[in-house]
C-alpha cells in the first residue's frame, strides 16, 4: 500500500470516527435542550393573590385620586378595582367568589366619601360570607358608620374639622379599628383627600405592607400639625381609637 493510500484510509477512518461522535454529542444535546429550555415554576407573588377594590363617591367625579393611586398600585404588580360605591354589594360577590376559589388570598378595600360609607356594608356582607378581609382604608365619610364583620384592620381617615365623621365599632366586629384626625395635613379636604399626595403615600404604603409584608410604622401615628402661634409643623397627637 502506498503511503499517500495509507494517509487517505488514516483520514478517513478518523473523520468517520469525529463524525460520529459529532453526531452522538449533538443528539445528546438535543435531547438536553427541551430541559434546559424550560424555565423554572416561578413562586405566585403575594401580589398575584390580592386584590385591592377602590370605591368612589357620588357621580364618580369627585374621587379621581382613586385612578391615581389604583396607577400606582397597578405598577407594583397588584391587581385593582375601581368603582361607583353603588357597586359594592355586587363587589362583595366577586371578591368572594375569587376566594372561595383559592384565587384571592388577601382582600383589601378603600373607598372615599359614599364610598368610605359604604365600607363598613361591604365589610359585613363579606363577613356574613365567611371571607375575611386583610385591610380597609376610609377616606373621609361623612356619615357615621358602625362597623361588624371581619377586617383584620380598618383605618378611617377623616377630616374632623369638616364634614368628616369617625366610624363606631359593633360587638361584632373582629379587627383593629383606627379613626385617624387629618385636618392638619396641608391641603386636605373632603374633595382632595384622596388626589392629597401624602394621603395616597398613606394608602399605597399601608396596603404595601400588607400584600409585600413590609413593616410599616402604625397608621394612626400622628400626623404633623400647625399652629395659629407657630405655623411650623409640630408633634399634637391626632389620633383618636374606638
Amino acid at each position: 500500500m502506498k503511503p499517500t493510500d495509507r494517509y487517505i484510509g488514516l483520514h478517513v477512518k478518523w473523520s468517520s470516527l469525529i463524525l460520529r461522535q459529532s453526531q452522538a454529542a449533538a443528539i445528546c444535546l438535543l435531547l438536553l435542550l427541551p430541559f434546559a429550555a424550560r424555565p423554572a415554576s416561578a413562586a405566585p407573588s403575594s401580589a398575584g393573590t390580592a386584590h385591592v377594590y377602590l370605591l368612589r363617591g357620588v357621580l364618580n367625579i369627585f374621587s379621581m385620586g382613586l385612578d391615581d393611586i389604583a396607577d400606582k398600585l397597578r405598577a407594583q404588580g397588584i391587581p385593582v378595582t375601581v368603582a361607583n360605591f353603588m357597586s359594592w354589594s355586587s363587589l362583595a360577590d366577586e371578591a368572594a367568589a375569587g376566594y372561595k376559589s383559592g384565587r384571592l388570598k388577601t382582600i383589601i378595600l378603600v373607598g372615599h366619601s359614599s364610598g368610605a360609607t359604604a365600607l363598613p356594608d361591604m365589610v359585613a356582607k363579606l363577613g356574613t360570607l365567611g371571607v375575611p378581609i386583610k385591610l380597609a382604608i376610609g377616606l373621609d365619610s361623612v356619615f357615621r358608620t358602625r362597623l361588624s364583620g371581619n377586617a383584620e384592620r380598618y383605618i378611617n381617615f377623616y377630616i374632623a374639622s369638616g364634614a368628616g365623621e369617625p366610624v363606631t365599632r359593633t360587638k361584632d366586629f373582629r379587627g383593629k379599628l383606627d379613626n385617624v384626625d387629618v385636618h392638619t395635613v396641608p391641603g386636605v379636604g373632603h374633595i382632595t383627600i384622596e388626589k392629597n399626595l401624602i394621603m395616597q403615600q398613606k394608602v399605597i404604603s399601608a396596603i404595601d405592607s400588607v400584600v409585600f409584608r413590609r413593616p410599616l410604622s402604625p397608621a394612626a401615628a400622628p400626623f404633623p400639625q400647625t399652629s395659629a402661634a407657630n405655623p411650623r409643623w409640630d408633634s399634637r397627637a391626632t389620633t383618636s381609637r374606638n
